[in-house]
């Protein structure tokens, strides 16, 4: 499992491993963290006490001296995985849920016809309906969207990265999603 890092304000950062965070809490750069620990590394004896050296991790940790993220004021990077989460692998033509292995990237405007590989302009799309559609606007191939796509925040996007997430991760990264987000629900 991953922990979720966030800057002092509480916006998230990055996710990063068990051994990251163990050297985060060791340097003392942990401002606080939320959620019950899930690890528990140890360490030597220390000189002074005998006692061996113990750090808790707990899956969300805000750290000083973050830098506010640049992700707040750009727009998360456009993958299949994350389109296919953020689509909920349902099929914007046919309404069917489908694998990863039977999705397409479809673009509604054509990449041939000028349109954009954004966030707004792409959907995802089982194969069959990616084919029937061909180079054609939806309109014209007489299909219609039965959602329309979305630029993700970056609390959808800490989501959709695909990260084993736990509840208080989950529940952490969903109080900030916008209430109309296809992951509600």
């Amino acid at each position: 499992m991953d922990v979720l890092q966030l800057d002092v304000s509480g916006r998230p950062q990055a996710w990063m491993t068990v051994k990251e965070a163990a050297s985060v809490y060791a340097s003392g750069a942990v401002a606080w963290t939320l959620g019950e620990a899930f690890h528990v590394m140890r360490g030597g004896l220390q000189r002074s006490t005998g006692l061996q050296s113990r750090i808790e991790l707990h899956p969300i940790i805000a750290v000083r001296g973050a830098m506010p993220s640049r992700a707040w004021r750009q727009m998360p990077a456009l993958t299949n995985p994350k389109l296919f989460a953020r689509d909920r692998h349902v099929c914007a033509y046919c309404g069917h849920r489908f694998g990863g292995d039977d999705m397409t990237r479809e673009h509604i405007i054509p990449v041939s016809r000028g349109g954009q590989d954004t966030w707004m302009n792409c959907i995802a799309a089982c194969k069959g309906c990616n084919g029937r559609k061909g180079n054609r606007l939806p309109e014209e191939a007489r299909m219609s969207l039965l959602y329309l796509p979305y630029v993700p925040s970056l609390h959808e996007d800490m989501i959709l990265r695909g990260r084993r997430i736990v509840s208080d991760q989950m529940d952490f990264l969903l109080a900030s999603v916008p209430r109309n987000s296809r992951l509600h629900g």
